[in-house]
């Protein structure tokens, strides 16, 4: 079932992530607050080492916030246990990476195939829905084939469809078309907004490019670990009009 509309599916409040380095403390994420409704698709933008990557783990429940929240689907993360927050990721979140992480000894197919096992759901792996996928990601003729016989943007539509296969309703990418080339980017880039579209799936997708980030219904440039401007892009993605900015010392994007 997919959240209700319009209902914040995730939801940071005052997120902070604090790393020791010795007796340095370095503040990677400085009190975030922001939320995402469901069926959106936003992207948080910001250059190497603006806190991007820090955000994006704790949004998954990779790592744990020194302070703050993150609520998903009206669930804590703080609240749960370590193997409550797995179970959760595998029911909920669909993660992509820049880099494939596609297992070198199995086809395209049993890439996929192994991720919905692993997800341990009791119902069998829904064919047509797999089927819907492969045309969807233009991956049904390259699905018996190993990753070292795909071309990396065939190799990211992949791994787009094994955070797929389990019908999550979130999708984190973290820098999805980081390896790839513009007409591969582009691709999956399109791949991502028609899956966010038709599948209803709700997608937040950390990048460092601003071209990359366009797609989005809004977005949330990042600086020294903070939010400093919000872009929605709601408007100017179906209609003509300059896009609204909204610069930080207001409240984020909630």
């Amino acid at each position: 079932m997919q959240p209700e509309p319009s209902k914040p599916i995730i939801l940071a409040e005052n997120l902070s992530k604090v790393y020791a380095a010795g007796r340095i403390q370095v503040s990677a994420v400085r009190s975030v607050s922001f939320a995402v409704n469901a069926g959106e698709f936003v992207a948080i933008v910001g250059p190497s080492g603006s806190g991007k990557s820090t955000l994006f783990y704790l949004l998954g429940g990779l790592t744990r916030a020194t302070e703050g929240r993150v609520v998903i689907d009206g669930i804590d993360f703080a609240s749960l246990t370590d193997g409550e927050r797995t179970r959760l990721r595998k029911h909920r979140i669909g993660f992509v990476f820049q880099k494939f992480n596609l297992l070198p000894t199995l086809s395209a197919m049993g890439n996929i195939e192994i991720a919905y096992d692993v997800s341990g759901r009791k119902e069998p792996l829904d064919r047509a829905y797999l089927d819907h996928l492969s045309d969807l990601l233009s991956i049904q003729g390259r699905l018996m084939h190993r990753p070292s016989e795909l071309s990396g943007g065939e190799q990211q539509r992949v791994a787009i469809a094994r955070a797929l296969i389990t019908r999550p309703a979130i999708v984190l990418a973290d820098e999805p078309t980081g390896n790839l080339d513009t007409k591969n980017s582009d691709a999956v880039l399109q791949m991502l907004l028609r899956s966010n579209r038709e599948l209803g799936q709700t997608t937040l997708m950390i990048t460092h490019n601003p071209d990359a980030a366009a797609i989005a219904s809004r977005i949330l440039y990042m600086r020294d670990g903070e939010i400093v401007r919000v872009e929605d892009r709601s408007m100017s993605n179906h209609a003509p009009g300059a896009p609204r900015t909204q610069e930080s010392g207001t409240p984020a994007a909630v």
